[in-house]
């Protein structure tokens, strides 16, 4: 799949936490991208502080199907280069960038049910993999477990659980690692998850992302279990953006 640069335009901008938000791209020139579900863009910006050119690389967190438009999904990062480029961002501005790359991406693993495990904004490329695989006539049975921190860190709840009506075969789990009293739901980091509901990993496919620890931390706990294909994306501290 060639690189090719992309002129777009901020059709909408939405803050879903105090520190997360989600912009979509209305592609200018060329018009449509393809790319494969999981994949990441790049923006080349001067760095705050040298002056250098630096290239920040970012998930499309939208489906392979919504060619016109891309979703990113990414935290602001004091003195960060990248996100402090995209959160001066305003409805009707023009940006650009290269695209897509990346290793990470939705296979097609015949037999194989699926297991996602993200940590804070490293649930973007799984976004995409999710909506893509509930498009397919037939979807591949899914988990969703999802590591957050508190309850003013969520976001995508709503739209995970109307995913699951959408899709009965997909099951989505969120934890938060430091809970008010009154969350009712799962809490802990998401290894705990791994380690009391994943049984076998015989007939799974696993796709990791999120922070290096976590990354590492989940792999060695599902290697445990036994053998099965794990792709992984590491994110740089959580805060949206694929390492290089």
């Amino acid at each position: 799949m060639p690189i090719e640069t992309f002129i777009a335009q901020v059709e909408s901008i939405k803050n879903l936490t105090h520190d997360v938000r989600q912009l979509d791209l209305r592609l200018i020139e060329p018009k449509t991208i393809a790319f494969k579900p999981g994949q990441f863009i790049s923006f080349e910006m001067p760095h705050p502080r040298t002056g250098h050119l630096v290239t920040r690389a970012y998930s499309i967190a939208s489906q392979p199907s919504r060619s016109d438009v891309v979703t990113l999904l990414f935290n602001l990062v004091p003195g960060g280069p990248g996100s402090g480029l995209l959160f001066d961002l305003k409805e009707g501005d023009k940006t650009h960038f290269k695209g897509p790359a990346g290793n990470f991406y939705l296979r097609e693993d015949p037999g194989r049910e699926l297991l996602f495990i993200a940590s804070g904004t490293g649930i973007a490329p799984i976004r995409s993999m999710l909506l893509a695989n509930a498009e397919c006539p037939d979807p591949r049975p899914a988990t969703l477990l999802w590591g957050l921190r508190s309850q003013r860190d969520l976001y995508y709840q709503d739209e995970l659980v109307d995913l699951t009506r959408l899709t009965p075969t997909l099951q989505v789990i969120t934890t938060l690692s430091r809970p008010e009293p009154s969350w009712p739901g799962e809490s802990g980091r998401v290894l705990r998850l791994i380690e009391e509901r994943i049984t076998s990993v015989e007939n799974l496919s696993v796709y990791l992302c999120g922070n290096s620890a976590m990354i590492a931390d989940a792999t060695a706990l599902l290697q445990k279990k036994g053998l099965c294909p794990i792709y992984r994306e590491k994110y740089y501290d959580d805060k949206g953006a694929p390492e290089d």
